[in-house]
């Protein structure tokens, strides 16, 4: 799978495994990065203020006054300059800055992570693609060629992975075309059509949206995610997740707490910030959102933060004053920040399969989606929804998550997930 989140080249940062022991940055003259400064407690940032100065880093004695006088330092001491703060991890951090190895060591570190993430994926398919497997090798057994009859049964077992009617009629129209034309004239053809199929449907859909943030120019910060989705789809959790492997990829974050009209709201975000480190800009519940996401981004600024994720409310998706709250917060993102929001992700259940599928429609219409998270997919033998969401919807499916811990998201892989749904 490849790289989570990245606009910065590859010199500027680098990435290190998973749940690896905290590597000491070097202090010999040969260092050749700085150590982050560490990142105030979410508690302080409840609310923005930036138009708060920030204090001076040494304030000098005055000449005069009362008090205790202060210690003059030794010109020798007065020479020497301060040491740097120790880097500090927070509470579940998973990735640390690779200071004192080679690029060769990185680069493995790396590929290492990336093999684990993709195991794991591998695993969360695990259910839908026992459950197509087991469908289309009952179709496949005691059969020598294709047929009406088997083509039927393999559209059943396709529509109860949850691929989808118009999708699986699309691709089966396409498997007739290739039968008529003897270009697919036995089993292993058949096979071979399908996931063809569904990998082209797949990699089509990432020439709409948003498939990638390296789109947006390094100059344009901060890069602005406008997150999106009902209530009960994980869409706190999702946060959380996605400013966690964000930040361990060497990004600054800011989360912005724009779901005031759910009490319990920023209560859950304050507990995913505090997890993961990241600052939480909050205000108390019934404020505008316009008014949190504009506070926010005057923070992140203020702060040189390189992504802003924003969380929004996850009323019913039939409701007119979300789209018009939306709207809102849309045209205060834009005046502050170039382009902004930069993506507008909507998170799906894929437990609810043609459910989920239908409040993506919705949201469409209201958020103007750019990208899709699909949840739970490890809890669910209906995994073909992502192929039913590429297709209807033709929106790219930008990250999947694959368990509850904080590191159980990762890039969605098209042909790493039609390759898992047939090994």
């Amino acid at each position: 799978m490849g790289m989570f989140w990245r606009r910065k080249g590859r010199d500027q940062f680098v990435t290190l495994g998973l749940n690896q022991p905290e590597v000491k940055p070097a202090t010999g003259p040969s260092s050749q990065l700085e150590p982050p400064e560490p990142t105030p407690p979410p508690e302080e940032l409840r609310v923005a203020k930036p138009s708060q100065e920030p204090a001076p880093a040494r304030v000098e004695p005055l000449p005069t006054g009362g008090g205790p006088t202060p210690i003059p330092l030794e010109s020798s001491e007065a020479a020497k300059p301060l040491p740097p703060p120790a880097p500090r991890r927070p509470a579940f951090s998973t990735s640390v800055l690779g200071l004192d190895l080679s690029v060769e060591e990185l680069e493995a570190r790396e590929a290492a992570v990336q093999q684990e993430f993709s195991a794991r994926f591998r695993r969360a398919v695990s259910a839908t693609r026992d459950s197509l497997s087991d469908r289309l090798d009952s179709v496949f057994i005691g059969r020598k060629q294709i047929d009406d009859e088997l083509l039927d049964q393999l559209e059943e077992a396709l529509i109860a992975a949850d691929v989808g009617v118009p999708t699986t009629l699309s691709l089966l129209e396409t498997v007739r075309r290739g039968v008529a034309r003897k270009q697919i004239n036995d089993l292993e053809a058949l096979k071979q059509a399908i996931r063809s199929e569904l990998l082209k449907i797949l990699q089509a859909s990432t020439n709409q949206g948003v498939a990638s943030e390296s789109s947006v120019p390094e100059n344009v910060t901060p890069y602005v995610m406008m997150i999106v989705g009902v209530n009960g789809v994980g869409k706190t959790t999702t946060i959380g997740k996605l400013a966690h492997r964000i930040k361990a990829e060497g990004n600054d974050v800011l989360i912005c707490a724009a779901d005031t009209f759910r009490a319990a709201a920023s209560d859950q975000l304050a507990i995913w910030a505090e997890r993961t480190g990241v600052p939480l800009i909050q205000q108390k519940q019934g404020t505008d959102p316009a008014a949190v996401l504009f506070d926010s981004l005057k923070a992140a600024k203020a702060r040189g933060s390189d992504v802003l994720i924003v969380d929004t409310a996850g009323r019913l998706h039939t409701k007119s004053n979300l789209m018009a709250e939306l709207e809102k917060m849309k045209r205060v993102a834009g005046r502050e920040v170039e382009g902004a929001p930069h993506e507008t992700l909507l998170v799906v259940d894929a437990v609810t399969g043609q459910n989920g599928l239908e409040q993506a429609r919705q949201f469409l219409k209201v958020a103007g989606v750019t990208g899709i998270v699909l949840t739970k997919l490890d809890g669910t033998a209906k995994g073909g929804i992502a192929v039913a969401i590429a297709k209807e919807l033709d929106l790219p499916i930008r990250y999947a998550g694959i368990g509850e811990k904080v590191d159980d998201l990762v890039v969605f892989d098209p042909a790493e997930y039609v390759n898992d749904l047939f090994e």
